[in-house]
């Protein structure tokens, strides 16, 4: 069975290479359609702390939306000081995640929202006491009126959340721009690593409109990784869901978009540094060393991924 998966994959990436740039990956529509009053909405709570049991953690804590989207933390810290396991990926462009959570727990945006706020170690609290300290809001108490035409529930938090989660894109990276015809966006480099990027069989894992996010992998497909003798974060991917012994160790593959901006890397926040991630991933995907000349040319390429500031964090929460 292991044979006839390398077999796949190896036959996935020979496939992959043959086709063009754009087949390979989109780019991030310039348009992306939301409930933009829901979403402010959704914004305010975002960065609200009495989500949290302390009152002293919101959303934005870990997830630091004009810097990546992510704390560049190895682990993120929740309430009473607790140290999380995981490393906290980013929330920009989730939206185009096939699943959410790393190991595909949740099916959707309002789906995701409960993990975090119900997790002991993160915000650690209920639902009831949340809404019982909004509703003390008079503020609050009018913009869910004004947005669900009711009270505030649960539901309709998870859809304020996730509505304003769905408008955190970043589109127009230059690499973006190349695929939409301008040649001149990249320089020669560049374009020499997203070469070289198809060429290592890095696109078939990475590619679509979030460059990742679309199917689930495990590290060490071509050279062993040992996970119970390195990962001391005991972290089983996709097992934690199916309880099933193959899945073991799967997990969904991280969007690239922006990917100069999150470090560290790999779930367990143990690569510092673009450079020694794609030095790892060739290793432990693709099964070779590759130069160095060819390692920076892939990061000048990976460079080219970051996108706008999503513009809803540009809009005020009064504005209409």
């Amino acid at each position: 069975m292991i044979l006839n998966n390398i077999f796949k994959f190896l036959l996935f990436v020979s496939l992959l290479i043959q086709t063009s740039s754009a087949e390979v990956i989109t780019p991030i529509p310039l348009d992306i359609k939301y409930d933009k009053q829901k979403a402010l909405l959704g914004k305010k709570l975002f960065y609200d702390t009495r989500l949290s049991k302390s009152d002293t953690i919101s959303c934005a804590n870990c997830h630091l939306l004009e810097d990546g989207g992510d704390d560049n933390m190895q682990y993120s810290f929740g309430v009473d000081g607790q140290q999380g396991t995981l490393n906290a990926p980013t929330v920009l462009n989730a939206v185009f995640n096939f699943s959410q959570m790393r190991d595909g727990s949740a099916k959707d945006l309002a789906d995701q929202v409960h993990f975090p706020i119900t997790n002991p170690v993160e915000m650690g609290t209920t639902y009831k006491s949340i809404i019982s300290k909004l509703k003390d809001d008079k503020e609050y108490k009018k913009l869910f009126n004004q947005a669900y035409g009711e009270d505030i529930k649960k539901e309709s938090i998870n859809d304020a959340l996730s509505q304003f989660q769905t408008a955190l894109t970043t589109p127009n990276s230059r690499f973006d721009k190349y695929l939409r015809g301008d040649k001149n966006a990249l320089s020669k480099d560049e374009k020499d690593g997203f070469e070289l990027f198809k060429k290592n069989g890095c696109a078939a894992c990475h590619n679509g409109v979030n460059i990742g996010g679309n199917l689930y992998q495990r590290v060490g497909i071509l050279t062993p990784y040992k996970h119970e003798e390195i990962d001391k974060t005991h972290e089983l991917g996709r097992f934690n869901v199916t309880k099933k012994e193959y899945d073991k160790y799967l997990a969904k593959v991280p969007s690239l978009r922006n990917i100069e901006l999150t470090a560290p890397y790999l779930h367990n926040g143990t690569v510092s540094n673009l450079e020694a991630m794609v030095r790892f991933m060739l290793k432990y995907q693709v099964g070779m060393n590759q130069n160095k000349k060819d390692i920076k040319k892939i990061v000048l390429f990976l460079k080219t991924l970051t996108g706008d500031t999503p513009s809803i964090l540009k809009v005020k929460n009064n504005e209409k």
